[in-house]
């Protein structure tokens, strides 16, 4: 159990890892759902075209849409793309990237469906069987006297052994089109290698510096969301636990007139239901930008979490600013100096 939680927490940890490992176990499942699935011609020949080309083409796309929805980057995708502009600019080639990895994780399964059942060649046999020229096959006395409806009905049951009695036109005609059928199964794995190394091969001869700019920059936006939503749980835990101990010291009538310093810590400055909205609010509307400056993030953070003006002062003439950033023993020193030479010049 050990091994599969440090496994599950790595996977965690590592977004892109996660991600190729959810797609190869789809496309694991997508070959193990074939194997295990009843494959059912109606032999109809109303029937066999549909049935044979829906699972060709259902499935993939099926699985398709399930890669997307796994995928934790389609809502990071959806959330960038309809979030307003605000303080931060949307930049189209990130968009364009995420969208692109999302799509080509989300291809495997299906890919891996429709190969193993152009292979197999079942459905092109239950969807083509109507199609056969039965001169190719010898035994042309068969079909004498029988209208065009009598021999599509019965080049529809070809599929099905129990309801065709001639064996030896069913095995060549089976045999016939699961080679077409093979060929065309190769053919689709001969175009997604050559597509993927075309990828591969063309990429490099582009700039370099743009892909890497978009790739850094959608790493970013998914762990600055997982961060953010890490933030809010800490700030909501934390807010519940003062929240908690204060209404049983108003029962107890003990009061206390702050919380305990973690908790402190964890609820940076945030202490009220309309704070935290008008945070989480600012946050979907307009976004910091990507331009960060120690002093203009210490400057909004002091003005807008705490309502405090920027120039706002104590008795002493101490700017609050200061007097919040002189926790460290670095910055006490220093604080405590400048008010020794401060007191001197008074």
């Amino acid at each position: 159990m050990d091994k599969f939680r440090v496994m599950f927490q790595f996977l965690q940890s590592n977004q892109e890892s996660f991600m190729n490992g959810i797609c190869g176990i789809m496309a694991l499942a997508s070959a193990q759902l074939y194997s295990a699935f009843e494959f059912s011609c109606p032999c109809m020949p109303e029937y066999n075209y549909t049935y044979g080309i829906g699972l060709l083409i259902i499935p993939p796309i099926w699985f398709f849409l399930l890669g997307f929805v796994l995928n934790n980057n389609v809502s990071v995708l959806t959330e960038e793309w309809k979030r307003p502009t605000g303080r931060r600019m949307k930049d189209p080639t990130v968009l364009r990237y995420m969208f692109c990895s999302i799509t080509q994780r989300s291809l495997i399964a299906p890919a891996v469906w429709v190969s193993v059942t152009l292979m197999d060649g079942k459905s092109f046999l239950c969807a083509f069987s109507t199609n056969l020229d039965i001169e190719k096959f010898g035994n042309y006395s068969l079909f004498m006297g029988m209208s065009e409806m009598e021999k599509i009905r019965l080049l529809a049951r070809i599929p099905c052994k129990d309801l065709f009695e001639h064996k030896e036109i069913r095995v060549a005609a089976s045999l016939y089109i699961k080679c077409i059928s093979q060929a065309c199964g190769w053919v689709f794995l001969l175009m997604m290698t050559l597509t993927a190394f075309l990828i591969r091969a063309i990429r490099p001869c582009f700039t370099q510096a743009a892909f890497l700019k978009t790739k850094y920059w959608s790493h970013y936006i998914d762990i600055e969301r997982k961060m953010f939503d890490e933030t809010c749980k800490e700030h909501a835990k934390s807010f519940a636990k003062v929240c908690i101990h204060q209404y049983f010291e108003n029962i107890s009538g003990e009061m206390r007139s702050f919380p305990p310093p973690s908790d402190e810590d964890k609820l940076l400055g945030i202490r009220a239901q309309d704070d935290m909205n008008k945070v989480l609010w600012n946050w979907h509307t307009c976004k910091p930008p990507l331009a960060l400056r120690k002093d203009q993030i210490d400057g909004e953070n002091n003005g807008r979490l705490n309502g405090e003006a920027n120039g706002e002062k104590d008795g002493h003439g101490v700017p609050s600013l200061v007097l919040k950033t002189a926790a460290l023993p670095l910055q006490r020193l220093l604080f405590g100096l400048w008010v020794i030479v401060t007191a001197c010049h008074r």
